[in-house]
């Protein structure tokens, strides 16, 4: 670690009291340097011979860190060790890191205090002695290593020695160590002292993309035994993600011009008849009232001023309900003496929900599957679309708002061309304004669109029925029942009734006129380019002319007065089709708004708010994907060949209102596979992702620095289009499920699971049918990962309690396929830190040789909140409240207090029988 003199004190007065800042003028201090995205310093403790107040107790002891910065007379507590027990010669586990903005330079003190637990559940613990020494002192020692006397209180008696240990993560040092492992007698490993993390190892000019989107870091440092007796070094870090409200103000102002769009082409439908017109003027204010809370939201948003996450205490706020709930990067850093240096990358998040909607009446996927039965039983009222005609309709309105400009631009530049008497370019216009309008004559030539001017013309005043028919039957029914003369269900979308004097070739005849417009346009470019004796298509060979010779013609002027009468009536044609698809499309929407009211657009609100949480994790764990994986080539083809593997671990219950709660994250999951990525080239120091589209078709611009974007493969460089597979595996864990599974119902559970295990082996066999075996480092065994999906196959269908062993699998392949993964619970906290530590020491186990008797313990360090650092007054970002001896699954309550008394839990069982009776009658 090198050191620099500071020049000024300008950086020191930023944490100095603001008192003594002023009058601190000349003292230079001088801090560490590092890495931009390393922890600033770091060290592991281990204690000998400490003194017991009693002759025969045994010390459970562990060290209290506190940080006294240059300046300040008051010192602020840090951190601590995990507890070790039964031992006068505690090695701790757990070291102290300093993350890459904490504010410490060689004359910041350290005091490490050591204390003797005697009773963790009451928090009985007593002094033993304390040591003090400066940051520098560490830096400069010869062996970067500290052995400081405990001294007691009085600062007279000494009760043992502290040996500190200078931490850098990497290379190991030859030799043995002088400690022992506490629990493994005997037992003797290497200590870790220079290493370079996997990040260092990065180009510098990765880092803006990483700052970009995550802040607020807070790591831990631990180092652990493995199998062959050897020390390895695991940092976690965990990070807050700027992502978490700049992805919901992005969809938010992309909801408010949509709609915006919409409610102005209801406003554009022309004379209707009484019933239509009242029923699309109620429909207009409801829009009005909901663009007016789109509105709101939004500001409300950009007034926010807090941290850069939300916390589960503000989960039912209803100006935050488009933010997701304790979005975090956990990271895991891991260096093994004899292999390579790995991370490990978990994104954390609440599970997407409207909490603030509640859920009473059920999630998105209930709430849907009612609305939509409701819309093909309202009578005469209006008239039934399905789904898919409705989302065609949208789809046909997104294409005249993006390829009606296209077409007037496209012409605009062939006159252009003309007057500027320029014949390749003449032709190359030509040719690309014959494309567009092609793509443009096919997106509106369907037969919704036919129906739905047909219906348009019966909603006009005056429109009378002289001759009214049967509906006809769709064509789904004509096809399932040919010989039927009358089906048992009719439905009346598709066919609207056929009206005897409605000119159904009308339609036709404009589309005639599309196409004449431009096979006039195309023949007259021809005379042109023949008459100067210049060929529609450039042979082989022949020399074009020179731009002097282009420029010279005697006609400059009559190309462009030939083509601009033919250009104008090709605009006024393709107007004329747009005003009457437009106005179709929009009578269309308008029947699924007007078929019920208010809760339609409720449902949309309820979507756009759960996809936005859903939404702003997966950007941020696609650019953390992204970021760390773009010096692997196999990574890069399989981003743009098949897409990247997105999966979703859930541990909600199926009892209560998570049963919502896991309706909603279902949808809102399922709703991420209408969203492509596109990676372009930043022009700016601004490299947040930027979100287009409309609802249903997301497009999310991440944006690179140069130099990390010559890295990409030319496909990606070009726009191709990126995809992602999300898929999501629930298992209920808690006291909740237990409930649900003995007294309730878990099939809601048991069908998502099997929904997305088929998504999962879809994907997988996308995979192996365009993918190179040995494209990725994990997949060099496939039939270990088609055995892999055999068993998640087998334990999805065995229907077994509570089966983690899902989990497990879902997970194992995820990373085996190089995938995107998320762990999500109610609110990120209990359940999710217990998975993803569980996790974490898993993976050190089975992938890095974690020594077996030395599991329990790495799981209990990682788990426990005191040995949390850069907490100072608050050991609990979101409570802000101190919690060194708060148990860390506080679910476990109810239960605790329940099995005190037989006849309360008797009571409890009983009314919670009732009430999952009431529920489901």
């Amino acid at each position: 670690m090198e050191i620099k003199e500071e020049t000024t004190a300008d950086e020191a007065q930023q944490f100095l009291p603001s008192v003594q800042a002023d009058s601190l003028a000349e003292p230079k201090l001088t801090s560490l340097k590092t890495t931009a995205s390393e922890p600033k310093f770091e060290f592991s403790l281990a204690c000998k011979d400490l003194v017991a107040p009693t002759r025969d107790r045994k010390l459970n002891s562990f060290v209290q860190i506190t940080v006294s910065h240059p300046g300040e007379q008051t010192s602020a507590r840090y951190s601590s060790t995990e507890i070790v027990e039964g031992t006068r010669d505690p090695l701790f586990l757990t070291g102290v890191t300093f993350p890459p903005d904490y504010p410490i330079y060689e004359e910041t003190k350290i005091k490490l205090t050591v204390y003797d637990v005697k009773d963790k559940s009451q928090d009985t613990r007593s002094f033993l002695g304390c040591a003090i020494f400066k940051v520098g002192e560490l830096v400069k020692s010869k062996e970067q290593q500290l052995t400081l006397s405990l001294r007691s209180s009085d600062g007279g008696k000494t009760v043992g020695t502290i040996d500190v240990s200078l931490v850098k993560m990497g290379e190991t040092e030859d030799g043995k160590a002088n400690h022992n492992a506490a629990d493994v007698q005997g037992q003797k490993c290497a200590l870790v002292y220079e290493c370079l993390s996997p990040e260092n190892n990065r180009s510098k000019d990765n880092l803006p993309l990483l700052n970009a989107v995550l802040k607020n870091p807070i790591c831990k440092l631990y180092r652990f035994p493995s199998s062959d007796n050897k020390w390895m070094c695991v940092r976690e870090q965990m990070s807050e993600s700027t992502l978490s409200f700049h992805i919901p103000k992005e969809l938010i102002n992309l909801h408010i011009k949509e709609d915006m769009r919409r409610n102005q082409d209801l406003k554009e439908l022309g004379e209707l008849s009484p019933h239509w017109d009242n029923m699309c003027k109620s429909v207009i204010a409801h829009c009005d009232q909901m663009l007016t809370l789109y509105q709101d939201m939004l500001a409300e948003l950009g007034k926010y001023t807090g941290s850069s996450f939300k916390s589960s205490c503000s989960k039912g706020e209803k100006t935050l309900e488009f933010v997701p709930v304790n979005l975090h990067l956990q990271r895991m850093y891991v260096h093994s003496p004899r292999l390579k240096d790995v991370q490990y990358d978990v994104i954390t998040v609440g599970a997407p929900a409207a909490h603030f909607q509640g859920f009473k009446n059920g999630g998105l996927q209930k709430l849907l599957n009612k609305f939509e039965s409701e819309r093909r039983n309202t009578g005469y009222q209006c008239i039934y679309y399905s789904p898919e005609n409705t989302a065609k309709a949208k789809e046909v309105l997104s294409n005249i708002n993006h390829l009606q400009p296209l077409i007037s631009s496209h012409t605009d530049l062939l006159l252009n061309s003309a007057r500027q008497h320029l014949p390749d370019s003449l032709k190359n216009s030509l040719k690309t304004l014959s494309e567009t309008t092609e793509l443009f004559v096919h997106a509106f030539k369907d037969q919704l669109i036919r129906s739905a001017l047909l219906a348009l013309y019966m909603a006009r005043p005056g429109c009378v029925l002289k001759n009214p028919t049967v509906p006809r039957i769709s064509v789904e029914d004509s096809d399932d029942h040919p010989n039927q003369a009358h089906p048992r269900e009719i439905k009346r979308q598709d066919s609207i009734p056929h009206h005897s004097e409605y000119d159904e070739e009308e339609w036709d005849r404009v589309w005639t006129n599309v196409e004449k417009s431009l096979n006039c346009i195309i023949a007259m470019v021809d005379r042109l380019l023949e008459k100067e004796n210049i060929p529609s298509v450039t042979k082989e060979n022949e020399s074009d002319p020179s731009p002097a010779e282009r420029v010279a013609s005697p006609i400059s002027g009559d190309w462009y007065e030939q083509l601009y009468p033919l250009t104008a009536t090709l605009k006024d044609c393709i107007g004329e089709v747009v005003t009457r698809a437009r106005q179709s499309m929009s009578f269309v929407l308008l029947q699924e708004l007007a078929c019920s009211l208010p809760q339609c657009l409720m449902l949309t609100l309820r979507r756009d708010i759960v996809f936005s949480q859903a939404l702003a994790g997966l950007v941020c764990g696609f650019i953390i994907k992204l970021h760390s994986s773009l010096h692997d080539q196999g990574f890069l083809q399989q981003l743009h060949t098949v897409g990247l593997i997105v999966q979703y671990e859930g541990l909600l219950s199926t009892y209560s209102e998570e049963i919502g709660m896991l309706e909603d994250m279902a949808v809102g999951i399922s709703d991420l596979q209408k969203v492509i990525f596109k990676i372009t080239e930043a022009k700016s120091d601004d490299l947040l992702p930027v979100i287009t589209g409309r609802r249903g078709h997301y497009v999310v611009e991440i944006k690179l620095p140069e130099k990390m974007f010559e890295l990409l493969p030319q496909e990606i460089k070009e726009g191709k289009p990126l995809r992602v597979h999300p898929v999501f595996f629930n298992v209920g864990i808690n006291e909740q499920q237990t409930l649900a599974e003995r007294f309730g119902d878990t099939s809601l559970q048991e069908s998502i699971n099997q929904e997305n295990l088929e998504l999962l082996k879809k994907y997988y066999k996308l995979f192996t049918e365009k993918m190179p075996p040995d494209c990725l480092p994990h997949f060099q065994e496939q039939n270990d990962l088609k055995g892999l999906l055999e068993n998640l196959h087998q334990n999805i269908q065995a229907k077994k309690r509570k089966n983690v062993e899902i989990m497990w699998l879902a997970a194992l392949i995820c990373r085996k396929l190089n995938g995107i993964r998320f762990t999500c619970c109610k609110s990120a906290k209990d359940r999710t830190s217990m998975s993803v530590t569980l996790e974490q020491c898993s993976i050190l186990r089975d992938e890095h040789q974690l020594h077996k008797d030395f599991f329990i313990r790495a799981l209990d360090c990682m788990r426990s909140r005191q040995t949390q650092g850069a907490l100072n007054e608050s050991d609990d970002p979101e409570t802000g409240c101190l919690t060194d001896n708060k148990p860390t699954s506080r679910h476990f309550y109810p239960v605790a207090l329940l099995l005190v008394s037989s006849h309360l839990l008797v009571v409890w069982l009983i009314l919670s029988l009732a009430l999952l009776l009431a529920k489901y009658q």
